[in-house]
């Protein structure tokens, strides 16, 4: 074995060093004394990850080609390694409790398994590495959703989400086993050859259905959503953020990369189906979303209708559609993960409470707490001159570049559903500005990292609309 090989996976190998790193200072340390070295050190480690995962890189493979990287899965890399900086950032607080700060390392070493599971997935080139990177980012999820294990619905969540990734996963190596007994390789390129000549349309297409199910629950693509709002719910607040974006970035850049490379000789299929789920996704996230009272059930139905808009940038299929793909989850990441901070944080004051009420007349007693939310949930909705609309009109860009009528219908049915979520995010600002309430919840002040990660978060919704620079990077690379 050619162990050189390892030099083409620098993000994978950086990786594999930061997750022995902390395994080692944490089986090393004492628990019983207070570690306040402990998170810095993660925070730098992962600062150096996203780094490293974004300088310039030739376009390389390993391992026969089963290991595949180009410029372009780079920067995904280094958007999901920035995002887990921010969750590593924000987790300071929750950590530190007594009932949670025996569990630090554990938290750290889960987070940096996933993170190593969805580089392998996005640089797979072939099923079963793809398959191994998908299985390495979800069994350790389940672990972190279900992190908080004294509580009911923190057990809950995880059972659910841990049978429906098995469940999902199952669907999705059926379909693996139809693409093998079509094509008779799983490598990427030859599978795509293979599926050129349709000698075996018939099995080739339901392998493309099971494939594209069993990747739809990992996305929450309506109909395979409904395990989403219960795992959210459950989860510490800190995982139900890092599970709506990151994750799902990585799984939509992944599921985008296999339906270009290897399953574009089956385009007039799976563009029909695609311009489907979306325009249901988009829009049952969204009337969902509108019922809810608790704000975590809330913001997975929002996730929901964002896992549409994220996978409308597919119907593209053009490297325009890469870079509004990956433009979109960079300022996803930031204006989700603002929310979540706020939500943690309200919660954290609030005595676990994430209902809706609680954020009644929060103006009044934490304006500037207020106007932080206001800006990301703006952002979300895609009003200028926030990101989120920068990314909003990129991915219709990339959709409508397709030029079929259809296209043009579900673009539509996306811009219409934009104004739906203006309604249902501004319903959170009328809590906070226009009602009233008895008791609203005291002043109260953030703790150093969660100002930080505010402080990221707010520059990251202000400036990467504004600064084309970042656009211009992700583009170059697509």
């Amino acid at each position: 074995m050619n162990y050189s090989q390892f030099l083409n996976m620098i993000p994978e190998a950086t990786l594999m060093a930061i997750l022995i790193i902390v395994f080692i200072a944490d089986f090393a340390s004492s628990r019983s004394q207070e570690r306040r070295w402990f998170n810095p050190l993660v925070c730098l480690l992962l600062l150096v990850q996203t780094v490293v995962s974004a300088v310039p890189q030739e376009p390389t493979s390993a391992f026969g080609g089963m290991y595949v990287t180009t410029a372009a899965v780079n920067v995904m890399k280094a958007i999901l390694a920035g995002g887990t900086l921010i969750v590593t950032i924000q987790a300071r607080k929750w950590l530190s409790r007594p009932d949670t700060s025996f569990k630090e390392g554990e938290f750290y070493m889960l987070v940096i398994s996933t993170l190593l599971g969805m580089n392998m997935m996005m640089s797979a080139g072939h099923f079963l590495m793809f398959f191994l990177g998908l299985e390495m980012a979800s069994v350790p999820m389940a672990c972190l959703v279900a992190l908080d294990k004294y509580r009911h619905n923190s057990a809950e969540g995880a059972a659910k989400f841990i049978l429906t990734a098995m469940f999902s996963s199952g669907v999705m190596l059926f379909g693996i086993s139809f693409i093998y007994g079509a094509a008779g390789t799983l490598y990427f390129d030859d599978v795509a050859l293979a599926l050129a000549q349709k000698q075996h349309l018939t099995m080739s297409v339901m392998g493309l259905v099971f494939f594209f199910s069993g990747l739809g629950f990992k996305i929450s693509l309506v109909p395979f959503h409904f395990w989403t709002a219960d795992a959210y719910q459950g989860a510490p607040t800190t995982v139900t953020g890092y599970l709506s974006v990151i994750s799902k970035g990585a799984a939509a850049f992944t599921l985008m990369a296999i339906l270009m490379k290897v399953f574009a000789p089956l385009t007039e299929y799976w563009t029909y189906v695609l311009y489907i789920l979306v325009a249901l996704t988009i829009t049952v996230g969204n009337l969902f979303a509108i019922r809810q009272k608790d704000l975590k059930r809330f913001m997975a139905f929002s996730s929901i209708s964002q896992a549409g808009y994220i996978m409308l940038a597919a119907i593209g299929d053009s490297a325009m559609g890469v870079a509004a793909l990956s433009y979109y989850v960079l300022v996803y990441v930031v204006a989700n993960m603002a929310v979540f901070a706020v939500i943690g944080v309200v919660e954290e004051n609030n005595g676990g409470v994430t209902d809706m009420d609680a954020y009644d007349g929060l103006y009044t007693t934490n304006p500037k707490l207020s106007l932080l939310m206001t800006f990301a949930l703006f952002s979300l909705a895609g009003i200028p001159p926030f990101a989120g609309m920068f990314s909003k009109f990129f991915v219709f860009m990339a959709a409508a570049h397709e030029g079929s009528p259809l296209t043009y219908v579900v673009v539509f049915i996306a811009l219409v559903n934009t104004v739906v979520s203006l309604y249902y995010y501004l319903l959170i600002v009328k809590a906070m500005y226009i009602k009233k309430s008895d008791a609203p919840l005291p002043t109260f002040k953030s703790d150093g990292n969660t100002k930080l990660a505010l402080a990221l978060c707010t520059a990251g919704i202000l400036l990467f609309g504004v600064c084309s620079c970042f656009y211009d990077w992700i583009a170059a690379a697509a």
